[in-house]
C-alpha cells in the first residue's frame, strides 16, 4: 500500500484563483437517459441503483445496502469537470478519476464528497487518504444544490477541486508514485452502507477536455494552446517555415490559429521538418475525420524512399470506422499509435472518439522508442529486439532524419475539405 511522503491538509482560501478553461464544455449527461454511462469496468463495480429522475442522475444503494459507481463509457486524461450535486444527509459519495478495470491492478483517485458526521469534502483518496480535508465541509451547503469543479492534468497528476467557487483541493501526486492508472474513466459514487434509500443527485455534468501535458514542461494558454517551457521547440507556430512539403506540387495543407489541417485536395505526400533529429521527445495533438489515414514519420531519409521504412512511422488512423467503412480487417500494428509494421499498441481503448482531439507523446533515444496515446503507454521497446513484419530491421534504418506528418489523403471517403488536424506540435531534442 502506497504511502505519500507527506499527508497534506487541504484547507485553502475561498478566494484562490481558479485556472482558465478553454472553449465550451461538452455535456456528459443528457438529463434524460444513462447514455454514455456504465456501471461496470471501473474497479469499484457494485449493485448501486442509478436512475434518471426530473433531469437528474440519481444514485441509491442497493436493497442490501451495497453501493457502487457509475462510470463514463470512455477514458479521459486531462480535463476540467463541472457538476451540480445534492445529497441527502448523511450520505457518502465522491468523484472518481482515471478509473480502470480491476484486472489491470491500477488505482484511480477520488475527490471525496463524504457528507456525514466526521466526513470530508474535497479530500484525496486512493485506497487510503493521500490528502485530508477537515474544513472542506464548510463550503458545502446542506440540503441544497452545490457546484463542484474538478481539474486534473499531468502524468503524475495535479488534482484541483472547487466547491461553490472555493478551492478545497490542490494535490500533486509524487513523481515516483507507483500503481496509478495513466488514464481512465470518470466515476460517481454511492458508498456502501447507505440506508433508507437516501439519494445523491447530479445534474449539469460537463467536461472540457485539455491537451495532455505535464505542468513542469508546459503551461496551458488561451483555448487549448500550450506554451512550452525550457527545452521544447514549437514546430508549428504562426507559419510553416520549419517545414517543407514533399511530393507533387507540395499542396494539401492549411495552417490557421495554430491548427494545421491536412486537406483532402492536394498532391503532397507529407510535410518534412527542415531540421533532422536523432534523439528527441515529440508531442502533438491530432483530430481525425471519419475514415482518415495519416501518420508521424521519425528519423526518415531525405530521398524518395518510403519514410515509414527508411525511418519509422507512428500510425494515425480512424480505428473506430476503418474496418466497416473499407470492408477490411486491420492488423494490430496498423492501428493508431502502432509502430507501423512492427509493434502493436498494448492498450486497445486509448484512441478517443472520431472528431475528438487526441495526444501523442513519443520518445526516441538511441534504439529505444516509447509511445503514449492520451496518457496511456502503448509500448516501450528496444528496436534491436523487434522483428518487423514489414520493412527492414531497425539497425538497417536511418539513425537520424526528418520528422514528418503524413498526408495520406483518402480520396472521396471523407466529408469536408480536411481529414486530419494537428496542433501543439513540440519537439525537445536530446542530441
Amino acid at each position: 500500500m502506497l504511502r505519500p511522503p507527506l499527508l497534506l491538509s487541504l484547507s485553502l482560501a475561498a478566494a484562490a484563483q481558479a485556472p482558465t478553461t478553454p472553449a465550451s464544455p461538452t455535456p456528459l449527461f443528457d438529463g434524460k437517459t444513462l447514455a454514455g454511462w456504465t456501471t461496470t469496468g471501473g474497479r469499484y463495480d457494485g449493485p448501486a441503483q442509478w436512475t434518471v429522475e426530473d433531469g437528474c442522475l440519481v444514485g441509491r444503494s442497493a436493497s442490501d445496502g451495497n453501493g457502487g459507481l457509475i462510470y463514463t463509457d470512455r477514458c479521459y486524461h486531462s480535463f476540467d469537470l463541472e457538476l451540480d450535486v445534492r445529497m441527502d444527509y448523511p450520505f457518502d459519495s465522491g468523484v472518481f478519476l482515471r478509473m480502470r478495470p480491476a484486472s489491470t491492478g491500477e488505482r484511480g483517485v477520488q475527490v471525496t464528497l463524504d457528507h456525514r458526521p466526521g466526513g470530508e469534502i474535497g479530500a484525496v483518496y486512493s485506497d487510503e487518504f493521500l490528502a485530508h480535508n477537515e474544513k472542506g465541509e464548510t463550503h458545502y451547503r446542506r440540503g441544497e444544490w452545490n457546484h463542484v469543479r474538478v481539474r486534473m492534468v499531468g502524468h503524475a497528476f495535479w488534482l484541483q477541486a472547487w466547491v461553490n467557487g472555493a478551492q478545497v483541493t490542490d494535490y500533486h501526486l509524487p513523481a515516483d508514485a507507483k500503481g496509478f492508472a495513466e488514464s481512465g474513466c470518470i466515476g460517481l459514487q454511492v458508498h456502501g452502507g447507505e440506508v433508507n434509500q437516501r439519494t445523491v443527485r447530479f445534474k449539469n455534468i460537463t467536461i472540457r477536455e485539455l491537451p495532455v501535458f505535464d505542468p513542469d514542461q508546459f503551461e496551458l494558454g488561451d483555448g487549448s494552446a500550450l506554451r512550452p517551457k525550457a527545452g521544447w521547440k514549437d514546430l508549428l507556430g504562426k507559419d510553416l517555415s520549419r517545414w517543407q512539403p514533399h511530393g507533387g506540387d507540395g499542396s494539401g495543407f492549411r495552417l490557421a490559429d495554430g491548427v494545421l489541417a491536412l486537406l483532402v485536395d492536394g498532391q503532397a505526400h507529407e510535410l518534412r521538418s527542415k531540421a533532422d533529429f536523432t534523439d528527441f521527445d515529440l508531442r502533438l495533438d491530432f483530430k481525425l475525420a471519419t475514415l482518415a489515414n495519416s501518420g508521424v514519420f521519425l528519423r526518415a531519409k531525405r530521398d524518395d524512399s518510403n519514410p515509414a521504412y527508411s525511418g519509422c512511422e507512428i500510425q494515425i488512423l480512424d480505428d473506430h470506422d476503418w474496418e466497416a467503412g473499407t470492408n477490411s480487417v486491420l492488423k494490430a500494428w496498423q492501428k493508431t499509435g502502432s509502430l507501423y509494421g512492427s509493434v502493436a499498441p498494448k492498450i486497445e481503448d486509448a484512441l478517443y472518439p472520431t472528431g475528438t482531439w487526441n495526444t501523442l507523446e513519443i520518445s526516441y533515444t538511441g534504439t529505444r522508442i516509447r509511445t503514449r496515446l492520451n496518457g496511456f503507454t502503448l509500448y516501450d521497446v528496444d528496436t534491436t529486439e523487434v522483428t518487423p513484419e514489414q520493412g527492414e530491421a531497425f539497425d538497417k534504418r536511418a539513425a537520424t532524419g526528418f520528422l514528418g506528418l503524413q498526408r495520406h489523403a483518402p480520396g472521396g471517403k471523407v466529408a469536408g475539405d480536411a481529414y486530419a488536424w494537428f496542433r501543439n506540435v513540440f519537439v525537445r531534442p536530446r542530441s
